[in-house]
């Protein structure tokens, strides 16, 4: 299912190894002409026998470009359109959903309608958002303006999707999730929330305290799993969604919401990092997984696997003499994180975003599963 690359190797030889044309090892991995490949490299050869049902979801902006997105329809159950926002006087903040919105349609997919703290000025908002929350006629005003638009442009979904919120606004939060399903559930439409990534009840900090899992698992639809950046922009080099983290994240979350309600994020990027890193001063470059497998080809870098994170990694010099650290997915940790979901019987997987393109990530899931 998943050849890794050795020294000397091309194309044309693995595909006559495994009696497959080279076409298919290019289309199944996006490779681009000449086709070079670098020791390491994940190639996914494909699968004929599935091995269980999945509902998958991707977020995307409306600015995607149409051929990084049809890579994905195939593989995809649902499409997350970020996003609305709000002022505090009551006004949403929308966006230009209409092609995306048209696309959804045409393949049949679930378009769910993403609500954030965004404001005017397209930036996220921790005053607007405890603003919210401690507002009731605020929330009612906003949701009526949600429900209406859902139902005039075929909305079947909304995911609530509030991060950083304050300890003294958990109460806030909850009841306005509470009052999105008692709005929407007569109109059958469905309540979705995005999660913090939290390994106990107790486990403090901003991004987790207002983030009960227990209430709001039982309150919501459906909830998501935000299972990756442990390695982040400003922090230091990491896999971006090491195994070992996320299946922390799965084991607790299970034990307080009902697995059939929990999607797994899962990222379709990765970061590289100069070196050395410098807390505060470093700031990682967001980059593409197939950016990263052509990067490490440009500089002739070997690819490596982490088997604690079963995250791949890679080093290279830059023209300036400086070392830079590369993590990233493909498909030997993306296989991981499928597995995962299906050793827990989780409802599917949100992918977080579809804006980069990940061909052998969409090819694995088309022949692994049957795509509900």
């Amino acid at each position: 299912m998943i050849h890794i690359v050795t020294r000397g190797e091309s194309v044309y030889q693995i595909a006559r190894y495994y009696g497959i044309t080279p076409a298919e090892v290019i289309s199944n991995n996006g490779l681009s002409y000449p086709y070079q490949l670098t020791p390491g490299q994940a190639l996914f050869l494909g699968e004929e026998q599935k091995t269980g049902s999945l509902y998958v979801n991707g977020y995307a902006y409306p600015f995607i470009q149409r051929e990084v997105l049809n890579t994905a329809i195939p593989a995809l159950s649902s499409l997350t359109i970020f996003g609305y926002g709000f002022t505090k006087e009551g006004k949403l903040v929308e966006t230009d959903d209409t092609e995306l919105l048209r696309v959804a349609k045409e393949n049949n997919l679930v378009p769910v309608f993403l609500f954030s703290s965004i404001s005017e000025d397209g930036n996220f908002s921790s005053s607007n958002a405890s603003y919210l929350f401690q507002h009731e006629w605020l929330q009612e005003v906003v949701l009526e303006q949600i429900l209406s638009i859902m139902l005039e442009k075929g909305y079947q979904g909304l995911d609530i999707d509030f991060e950083f919120i304050n300890k003294e606004d958990k109460e806030g939060f909850i009841n306005f999730i509470e009052r999105a399903v008692q709005l929407l559930h007569p109109h059958q439409l469905f309540v979705h929330v995005d999660l913090a990534p939290k390994t106990s009840a107790q486990q403090a900090g901003l991004l987790y305290e207002a983030h009960d899992y227990k209430r709001i698992g039982e309150i919501a639809d459906t909830v998501l799993l935000m299972t990756y950046e442990w390695g982040y922009t400003y922090g230091p080099p990491m896999a971006v969604a090491p195994l070992n983290k996320v299946r922390q994240v799965v084991e607790y979350a299970v034990t307080e919401i009902d697995n059939r309600k929990i999607y797994m994020g899962i990222p379709n990027y990765g970061y590289d990092w100069k070196l050395p890193f410098v807390q505060g001063t470093t700031k990682a470059e967001t980059i593409g997984n197939e950016q990263a497998v052509d990067r490490a080809i440009l500089y002739g870098s070997e690819i490596f696997y982490n088997e604690t994170a079963v995250s791949p990694y890679y080093h290279y010099w830059d023209q300036e003499k400086i070392q830079h650290v590369v993590w990233f997915e493909n498909a030997v940790s993306i296989q991981a994180k499928l597995k995962l979901i299906q050793e827990y019987q989780l409802r599917g997987a949100g992918y977080w975003n579809l804006m980069r393109p990940f061909t052998q990530n969409w090819k694995m899931l088309e022949s692994m599963f049957t795509i509900l």
